[in-house]
């Protein structure tokens, strides 16, 4: 459909995977299987955490909201996108997709605070561990979700306020798969430098400040796993941030090269291959990484499925014999 300068857009088309027409049924199977597996290891992880009183520490809670969060945003992403895998008509009302932007910038600003305050967490344990329980006790670590939550939620509200505010007439054909703060810009009829600006800065804050924090953190941590004796204690020490910092190189290096790049870069295309790793493949691999390799975590899931299995057979027994 073409639209004319004078009609106002009521919805856009998604041409995220239009090149790849042939294989979008291939495309629809893949995604399904990994966002079910996805979702079957986010809900194992919160679930074993909620259960076993052993993993009822910090580190363990904040994990346990990151699966929350990456379920979350992956809820607001994926659904819409393997349908439109399967639809002729791809598209997203205006309304529509201001809310997918707003609730998915919300989710992922939130999930930038979020891993500084994990950073922070690992600090308190390896710099301060005599400290640890009062340093970090449930209170706090309730704070640091709330402030990483308002955070997230006054820049997603600002930037996507600001974004749908402009006009739109031109086109309403979106070089995505999803309402992205790039693509959807880029179809406004005219935006402000000023409009840019901010928009820049936001994303300059949601990604740069709580990255500083974390190397604030990671620094202190250096230092005193340097200063431990032994080689064991030290390594001891430093796997328990191994699989932290795997998780911040890929979030923030995806973030990074699609929100702080220069738009005389953009590149629908990237974009697209980019996003498709943070919105699919990092929470893929998240729960593996932090939890499945971890022995702690393994040892408790074991525990809890034991349990569990217990409960099974005697409510079993019980329904027979009743």
């Amino acid at each position: 459909m073409e639209w004319v300068n004078e009609t106002l857009v009521t919805e856009f088309v998604f041409l995220g995977f239009s090149s790849l027409a042939g294989l979008q049924r291939l495309l629809f199977a893949v995604f399904l299987l990994v966002y079910l597996f996805m979702l079957g290891t986010n809900a194992i992880i919160v679930s074993t955490i909620v259960l076993d009183r052993a993993l009822h520490t910090p580190m363990y809670f904040f994990l346990g909201v990151l699966s929350c969060s990456e379920t979350c945003y992956t809820f607001v992403i994926v659904p819409k996108m393997l349908v439109d895998l399967l639809a002729q008509k791809k598209t997203i009302s205006f309304l529509g997709c201001a809310i997918q932007m707003f609730s998915f910038l919300f989710l992922i600003c939130s999930h930038s605070f979020l891993l500084a305050a994990m950073g922070y967490d690992r600090y308190v344990a390896i710099c301060n561990p005599l400290r640890y329980t009062v340093l970090m006790g449930f209170g706090v670590c309730v704070g640091l979700v709330a402030a990483a939550c308002a955070c997230g939620f006054i820049i997603s509200l600002v930037t996507t306020s600001m974004i749908f505010h402009l006009p739109f007439h031109s086109s309403n054909q979106l070089h995505h798969f999803f309402c992205d703060v790039s693509p959807v810009l880029k179809l406004a009829s005219h935006h402000s430098y000023l409009s840019q600006l901010v928009i820049f800065v936001l994303g300059v804050f949601v990604l740069v400040i709580p990255l500083l924090l974390i190397l604030v953190s990671y620094i202190r941590i250096i230092s005193a796993i340097l200063k431990i004796p032994s080689s064991v204690g030290r390594y001891k020490a430093f796997s328990t941030c191994a699989s932290h910092l795997i998780v911040i190189t890929v979030h923030y290096g995806c973030a990074s090269f699609i929100y702080l790049r220069p738009k005389s870069n953009y590149s629908s295309s990237q974009d697209t291959l980019i996003s498709v790793s943070y919105t699919i493949l990092t929470p893929l691999f998240n729960p593996m990484i932090y939890s499945l390799r971890n022995k702690e975590f393994k040892s408790a899931l074991q525990r809890t499925m034991a349990q569990t299995s217990c409960l099974v057979n005697q409510r079993a027994k019980f329904s027979l014999f009743s």
